[in-house]
């Protein structure tokens, strides 16, 4: 492991609090130590009161707070001498410990602290590191680990059989600690669970997680060498397949999920190995990964088969639970297949992600374990029903607020990168979607940020390229639910008589041709849409009501509108509801130039203000305007509406 500790950074950290923040943010930056939110850390020091009384106190990571990113602010300070006080009970539940942490707490602003508080008030060192690394797991998560880790590390370190965090676990360390505990030993490993080093300052804790995780490397690269084969490729797996895939788990989960691909070289190692069905369904890395991956993944595609295996899995240990029991949705969070790779379920991207990236950690340490340390074993079924439903987890559910209207959702926008195109693209990610926006425009790609964009540079016109982008669509959401066709080109503003057949077949090719090439593609994706596919066509005033100047304009959009029509005659029976919106005179948009907008005013005697404003209602409209339409077709207050046709123009008197 690189000793990541730079001086002149840490120069910038004074005090003891923020060189914990320092190495902290060492351990959190590492995926191979810290993953979606495993370990915690902490130091005992001095508090000052608003009086300016000097408190003996514990600082520990607050929950919410990502290691890799953390401030002063993400570490609790709790009066050391109360929690000290609450090992010496006999018994003390997970949520009565909590309300008890809370209320030791000597800044009640500040974050709930770590259920692992206790432990780290016990140990006799000021500063404490915590990880789930993964050479660790490496030497825990085989048939004779506690053996293993000894034989690695000697008197160094301190071994505590796997205990639930919270209460408990602290009693156990509080009992085992003293046992071993020698001059040297500079950390403790829990079995399948992670490493703990200490020390006098933080720097010298962080020290120490180096040399140790150090060590169990050079271990493990001398006796258990990682395979290094070229595993064999994977076949083309059309688009329908994943979306079908992505149909079933939603509907085992009762919510629309996102379901995530991966083929990289060790997805495709492990997933072609001939005992698949056999390793893959011995248990998580760590107790802690089974809230994100469920315990065991789905081999294969038989999503009913898994569903029945999670409530017999449940009914077997739902004795166990120490509080009324809230089930949990039995679809997998992990799917492992010899030709599709690694799919990982996940009511947001997000969840999808870290669902993915724990896996991909997880199947390295399995394939070490199995083939050069005796075989991988995890945390029987029981421990493992334990920590998913957990009375911690369970009180999680509770607390959930609303879940946004498209939450799982995906959804293709063309046109994203601008004007009428980016708004919907906006508004749809605001109500909960995931959504690939597909431009010519190549600033697509950083329209927006976050795990729920997808930006895609495409040419509609280019069949090859728009069918590439549905694909890499599919390959990152697992399917599509709502498609916006908002890709249009105005073209030259020209009477009848002086419009060349080339400008013609220009609009036609952009706003007709690509559109019903578009919609072919997605047909098949729509039909196998988990809540019903929706379909926006962004239609035009021009439609009813043409202008002079725009022949090929209001003729490629007629005939778009035709074509939506005819959608939603022949797809209704699938589900797949097809409207359409009629914008006028929205002039944030790429059709719009300042210059062309003044032409226009000056033509008909206005300002450029009343230009804008001549409708009935003297309103404004804007492409934010459009989109609030768009997404409201696509809820479910519209969901027995199809072949309609909205006008989004404050009204026009050759329309109305």
């Amino acid at each position: 492991m690189e000793n990541r500790w730079d001086p002149a950074a840490a120069a910038g950290f004074v005090g003891p609090v923020e060189e914990c923040v320092y190495c902290t943010r060492l351990i959190g930056s590492e995926p191979a130590l810290v993953l979606h939110g495993g370990g915690n850390s902490s130091v005992k020091a001095s508090f000052d009161d608003i009086t300016g009384r000097a408190i003996e106190a514990i600082f520990v990571k607050g929950s919410g707070w990502d290691m890799g990113s953390i401030e002063a602010a993400g570490l609790t300070p709790l009066r050391l001498a109360r929690v000290r006080e609450l090992l010496e009970l006999d018994e003390l539940g997970d949520i009565d410990m909590m309300r008890e942490l809370d209320a030791a707490r000597l800044d009640p602003t500040a974050p709930s602290p770590s259920v692992e508080t206790l432990l780290h008030a016990f140990l006799p060192h000021p500063a404490v590191l915590h990880s789930h690394a993964d050479v660790i797991v490496n030497l825990t998560n085989v048939e004779n680990g506690a053996a293993l880790i000894r034989e690695v590390f000697g008197s160094a370190v301190v071994i505590v059989p796997y205990v639930m965090p919270g209460f408990d676990l602290a009693r156990e360390v509080r009992r085992t600690f003293p046992q071993q505990a020698q001059a040297g030993t500079t950390g403790m490993v829990l079995l399948n669970h992670g490493l703990f080093t200490f020390g006098e300052t933080s720097a010298e804790a962080y020290g120490r997680h180096v040399e140790l995780i150090t060590k169990a490397e050079d271990w493990l690269e001398e006796k258990a060498p990682t395979t290094a084969h070229e595993p064999p490729g994977l076949p083309d797996v059309e688009p329908t397949e994943i979306a079908e895939l992505r149909r079933r788990v939603s509907e085992a989960a009762g919510a629309a999920m996102i379901l995530s691909r991966s083929t990289d070289l060790a997805t495709r190692r492990f997933v072609s190995r001939a005992d698949l069905a056999s390793v893959s369904q011995r248990g998580p890395l760590t107790p802690d990964h089974v809230i994100r991956t469920k315990p065991f993944p789905l081999v294969g595609r038989e999503v009913e088969r898994f569903v029945s295996g999670y409530r017999a899995y449940v009914d077997e240990y739902r004795d166990r639970a120490r509080t009324e029991l809230a089930v949990l949705d039995p679809a997998p969070r992990i799917i492992v297949d010899h030709e599709l790779g690694l799919l990982a379920a996940g009511h947001t991207a997000k969840d999808a992600r870290i669902a993915a990236d724990i896996y991909r950690h997880t199947m390295p340490v399995i394939e070490r374990a199995e083939d050069h340390l005796g075989g991988y074993r995890a945390l029987d079924a029981a421990a493992l029903f334990d920590m998913e439903y957990w009375a911690l987890e369970q009180a999680k559910l509770s607390m959930r607020g609303p879940v946004p209207e498209f939450a799982g959702m995906v959804a293709v926008v063309t046109g994203a990168a601008s004007g009428i195109g980016r708004a919907c693209a906006e508004a749809l990610m605001a109500h909960g979607a995931c959504v690939a926006g597909i431009d010519i425009a190549p600033g697509v790609g950083g329209a927006f940020t976050g795990e729920s964009w997808l930006g895609l540079v495409a040419d509609v016109t280019d069949s090859a390229a728009q069918e590439n982008a549905l694909k890499e669509t599919v390959e990152r959401f697992g399917g599509v639910d709502i498609a916006v066709v908002a890709a249009g080109v105005f073209g030259p503003s020209r009477l009848l008589d002086g419009l060349s057949m080339e400008e013609w077949r220009d609009v036609m090719r952009v706003n007709l041709d690509a559109s019903a090439d578009l919609l072919s593609s997605l047909h098949p994706l729509l039909a196998r849409s988990p809540v019903g596919g929706r379909v926006v066509v962004i239609g035009s005033k021009n439609v009813p009501a043409p202008g002079r100047g725009a022949a090929a304009y209001s003729a490629s959009k007629a005939a778009l509108t035709q074509l939506s029509r005819v959608a939603a005659l022949e797809w209704a029976e699938e589900g797949i509801r097809v409207n359409l919106v009629h914008p006028d005179a929205v002039f944030d948009t790429g059709l719009w130039t300042e210059e062309l907008i003044a032409e226009r005013a000056g033509r008909y005697g206005l300002s450029v203000d009343e230009y804008k404003r001549r409708n009935l209602l003297g309103a404004e409209i804007t492409s934010t305007d459009v989109a609030a339409a768009v997404t409201a077709l696509c809820g479910d207050g519209f969901r027995a509406t199809t072949g309609a046709q909205i006008p989004i123009d404050g009204g026009n008197e050759r329309v109305v």
